[in-house]
């Protein structure tokens, strides 16, 4: 049975494979597809599409053996709801829709004016950071919290990414600046007005309630909420379960992935997880049944 991927992320977010280095590793795991899902942004879904064309164009050919490989265009908006950060998956989008990339440009503005913020911060307790050498060693990138934790480990400000977060740039540190959020309610909007289809992110991530995620999930059916992420890196049996259980009470579909990001997080793979996720074609043949693909 061919295997897939339905969140994955490259170096245009915080990823440490370029979206080439990315296709080329699905066809080395014989993937049939996989969705690049990058933080905020799409820039690297044109150079995706691109080397998985030329992979499928020498199979057809018979230049090469292997499994052809489907990359879907996609995004992950961070967004905030209740004060918690919620974070919504767009699958099959039209990232090439002007009022599309108007809207992304705004997120990228409001992401700018943020890690200016932060760089100051941090440099006024003597950490010799600013926002331009930020960007000298992310070329390219969406800056997100991951790149700060690299820069303060690479400069020997911490031992680890982890004591970066929890001594600098955690959520509740001295040097973490917030950044305006949409609501997980508009992302579900945005997509859909780009005719892709919206999932909630891995649910179990947020530390909510049951009573509270399940106001959450009717609220974004009513929006259009096409489904919830139920198959994933992190989840139990138990926890897979209940996401199944809810998709399937507000007659929505399941999307599954790694989140995959390479050398960031360490020992998560792609497809695979920690090593025991398996995410069928079949949940992609469903998406793609409503897509009418």
């Amino acid at each position: 049975m061919n295997i897939i991927d339905l969140h994955v992320h490259s170096t245009k977010s915080d990823g440490s494979m370029t979206p080439t280095e990315l296709v080329n590793y699905a066809i080395e795991k014989k993937l049939s597809a996989f969705a690049l899902t990058d933080h905020d942004t799409t820039e690297g879904i044109d150079e995706a599409l691109e080397v998985a064309k030329k992979h499928n164009e020498a199979i057809a050919n018979g230049d090469k053996e292997g499994l052809p490989l489907e990359v879907i265009p996609g995004i992950e908006f961070s967004t905030e709801y209740m004060g918690r950060d919620i974070h919504i998956l767009g699958l099959y989008i039209d990232y090439n829709s002007p009022a599309f990339k108007a809207r992304i440009q705004e997120f990228v503005d409001s992401r700018i004016l943020r890690n200016q913020k932060m760089c100051a911060s941090l440099a006024s307790d003597g950490i010799d950071i600013t926002y331009d050498k930020l960007l000298e060693e992310n070329p390219g990138c969406v800056i997100t919290r991951s790149h700060y934790a690299k820069y303060l480990l690479q400069h020997g400000y911490t031992t680890s990414m982890k004591e970066a977060f929890e001594r600098y740039i955690g959520d509740h540190c001295k040097h973490f600046i917030p950044r305006e959020k949409i609501t997980p309610m508009q992302a579900v909007a945005l997509i859909n007005e780009v005719g892709g289809l919206a999932f909630l992110a891995h649910p179990t991530l947020y530390h909510i309630s049951d009573r509270v995620l399940e106001g959450l999930i009717k609220e974004l059916k009513e929006v259009g909420l096409a489904g919830i992420e139920a198959v994933y890196s992190t989840y139990t049996q138990g926890e897979e379960l209940q996401m199944r259980k809810l998709s399937s009470k507000y007659d929505l579909l399941i999307s599954g992935g790694s989140d995959f990001h390479g050398s960031i997080k360490p020992k998560l793979d792609l497809a695979v997880g920690y090593g025991k996720l398996f995410i069928p074609e079949s949940i992609l043949n469903e998406i793609k049944h409503i897509k009418n693909l």
